[in-house]
């Protein structure tokens, strides 16, 4: 999302890299083929057709989607935990030779949208693990930057997010090369509606203070907006709200994420609702008439200055995604959503690529520069956006058309997920976290519950909801969850079969169709679908499934690549002994750290569990030449043996139900064999 540094073509950005610009500044194609071998790196998979496949499983759409979200989520608590470089700094980059990352410390610290985007990745991923780790994360961030990235009280613009801060600075007051202590309204939307949510995740009412002071500053600092002048200016100075001149813009067409702010506010019955519903009608009438009637779809990237010939897709699609998902809000809902869409895919504003029959779209431009650089390289979070809007319209429409253009690009952005050696952004080797650890996943996890059959066949999730699920827990053949609202739609997939359904201790009967409370089951996919009018506590109970387990990672806690491992880790689960096993870079299908033997050649090795644990399984992947064969054994279990071809990567289990102490591997072929995310459960 930080687009100074991949919109170099603009001239007013001082000392950036001018030996790029040349070449962009040539006339493009609006769309063009581009089959490379490769996508950041990684050989494509292809379909007898020659259309793409996921990475790193081509033959398991849940399994890659899945990665993708969960190796994203696993870096990101990584660096939480060792250099929260996500904090002071929006770009990074590491070293390709150790994958140990550092920060960027000559660019623009993009808080703003950083916080709402990790806001919407963890809304979906909490429910979708059940792992409070999501949360201590969220709640942590979210709280630092509330004490450090706030405007003074008594501005024009009083306590309301900061949308920029200086590389590495710990306390936020705008971007130097833009100007110091401003604001950009639109992300006083954004940041206030996830706000908003995360106090309905938490029921911490410090965020919903924070969510009513940003509605308040919006609805204070409203004008009527025409054609040159928005509502709300792009960027401004946070004391007196002063617009004009230099990289203060008054254009921005991003009114949406203030309206959603509005919008929940008046429907939770929160804050100032009389004035809010009334700036949310005028906010919507101006929108209605400039915006969405001509096509200006400008100001949105908090490194740029607005210009009226510079497009993007973020606010065409955010818009669409929105009515979509709020079809009451406009009657025209279904026209407008595909307009949009086909804007985006169409508009000669900046290129978009045909890679093995995926569309992919980069971010914006004016007709001649544009961000960014060829598609295989980066920018998935863009075209995971456009891959979610045409996800929902399937779900919303029933429409094919829409759920094969939105499969095809999401196999693309799967590619990009972990650490690639040849991904990288453009004019440079760094990353963003905003891309790759937030914006990108949130729209990622979109798929699944839009196609619920793209999750995870065999484990038991819960995809979305139409309300916030505050908390859930899931267990063998069980789901248990609450949501904030008493009436709510959800969506599950599961891994058994349900006996039966609760809401608030109360049966629920099954359906044909939700046009009242009950439920929906699929026997042939596992997705569950549940309707509650007046309950918060859901309770699917079923006599089969299996236990969630336990996953080690190689990633938590972090081991610098190459470790020998010895003795305990994690502390109280494995024992390696010493120098069998050590760490290894991210190769081959494994996006992330993962395990090797230490010796490539030794035909044997093991491992004990601190106390006996059933081991479930391990994901193992062949970079050797031929196929190779792993065989686990153990002394209280059978033997299991698996063939793995070369160059491919399968998911092992064992189907062992007892504990055991030692677990054994035997190789042949295995100079090549690495291991990653390790499951294993107590009895």
């Amino acid at each position: 999302m930080n687009s100074t540094a991949k919109f170099a073509p603009f001239a007013w950005v001082a000392g950036l890299i001018a030996t790029n610009l040349t070449a962009q500044q040539a006339p493009f194609p609006v769309t063009s083929t581009l089959d490379d071998p490769t996508i950041a790196g990684r050989p494509v998979q292809l379909d007898a057709q020659g259309k793409l496949l996921p990475w790193p499983m081509p033959d398991n759409i849940g399994y890659s989607y899945s990665c993708h979200v969960l190796t994203q989520w696993t870096i990101l608590w990584d660096q939480f935990n060792r250099q929260r470089l996500n904090y002071f700094y929006c770009c990074f980059d590491f070293d390709r030779a150790t994958f140990e990352m550092a920060p960027d410390k000559h660019w623009v610290n993009s808080t703003g949208y950083l916080r709402a985007m990790s806001e919407g990745f963890i809304e979906r991923l909490y429910p979708f693990t059940g792992d409070p780790r999501t949360l201590v994360f969220l709640q942590n961030f979210v709280d630092y930057e509330l004490e450090n990235g706030l405007t003074p009280a008594g501005y024009t613009w009083s306590q309301v997010p900061y949308s920029c801060a200086n590389p590495g600075a710990t306390r936020y007051s705008g971007w130097s090369n833009l100007g110091e202590d401003y604001i950009e309204p639109h992300v006083v939307g954004e940041d206030g509606y996830g706000y908003l949510r995360l106090y309905e995740m938490t029921g911490n009412t410090k965020y919903l203070r924070a969510a009513i002071r940003c509605a308040d500053a919006l609805v204070k600092n409203f004008k009527p907006g025409d054609e040159q002048n928005s509502p709300w200016p792009a960027r401004c100075y946070a004391r007196d709200g002063h617009a004009g001149g230099g990289a203060m813009t008054p254009y921005s067409a991003n009114v949406i994420e203030p309206i959603m702010l509005f919008d929940e506010l008046i429907r939770i019955d929160q804050g100032d609702v009389a004035n809010y519903k009334a700036i949310r009608e005028a906010a919507w009438g101006w929108f209605q008439e400039y915006p969405l009637a001509n096509n200006v779809w400008v100001g949105y990237f908090e490194d740029t200055i607005a210009s009226m010939a510079n497009m993007n897709q973020v606010i065409p699609l955010e818009f669409a995604r929105y009515v979509l998902l709020h079809p009451d809000k406009d009657p025209l809902w279904k026209e407008h959503a595909a307009r949009l869409i086909d804007w985006v895919k169409t508009t000669p504003k900046w290129p978009k690529y045909i890679v093995h029959g995926a569309l992919i779209t980069t971010e914006q431009g004016n007709g001649t520069n544009f961000c960014c650089n060829s598609p295989n390289q980066c920018c998935d979070s863009h075209t995971a956006r456009l891959a979610a809007v045409e996800a929902i319209y399937y779900a919303k429409t029933g429409d094919v058309a829409y759920k094969d253009a939105a499969f095809r690009s999401y196999n693309w952005v799967t590619y990009f997920q972990g650490l690639s050696r040849d991904a990288h952004a453009p004019f440079s080797g760094q990353w963003w976290f905003t891309d790759q650890f937030a914006d990108g996943p949130r729209r990622m996890m979109d798929a699944f519950w839009a196609v619920p059959e793209w999750a995870p066949a065999d484990e038991s999730h819960l995809l979305g909801s139409s309300s916030v699920v505050t908390k859930i827990c899931y267990g063998k053949g069980s789901v248990t969850y609450s949501t904030f609202d008493p009436q709510s739609t959800d969506v599950l997939r599961l891994d058994f079969k349900p006996d039966f359904i609760m809401a608030n201790g109360r049966p629920l009967t099954q359906r044909q169709d939700l046009d009242g409370p009950g439920y929906t089951f699929d026997d042939s996919t596992r997705v569950l679908r549940i309707r509650h009018d007046d309950a918060r506590d859901i309770d699917v109970q079923g006599s089969d499934g299996a236990a969630p387990p336990q996953y080690v990672t190689f990633d938590d806690p972090h081991l610098p690549a190459g470790t020998m491992l010895r003795n305990q880790y994690p502390s109280d689960v494995i024992d390696w002994g010493s120098n069998t096993w050590r760490i290894n870079v991210p190769e081959g299908r494994f996006g992330t750290f993962n395990l090797a033997i230490a010796d490539p050649k030794s035909p044997t090795a093991d491992f004990r569990f601190y106390s006996p644990r059933i081991f479930v399984g391990v994901d193992a992947y062949n970079g050797g030449p031929s196929d190779a064969t792993v065989t686990f054994s153990s002394p209280e279990m059978r033997e299991m043996s698996f063939t793995i071809k070369p160059g491919t990567m399968q998911r092992l289990r064992t189907g062992w139900r007892d504990t055991s102490s030692i677990v054994t591997l035997q190789l042949r072929n295995g100079e090549g064999m690495r291991f990653d995310n390790l499951a294993c459960l107590h009895e």
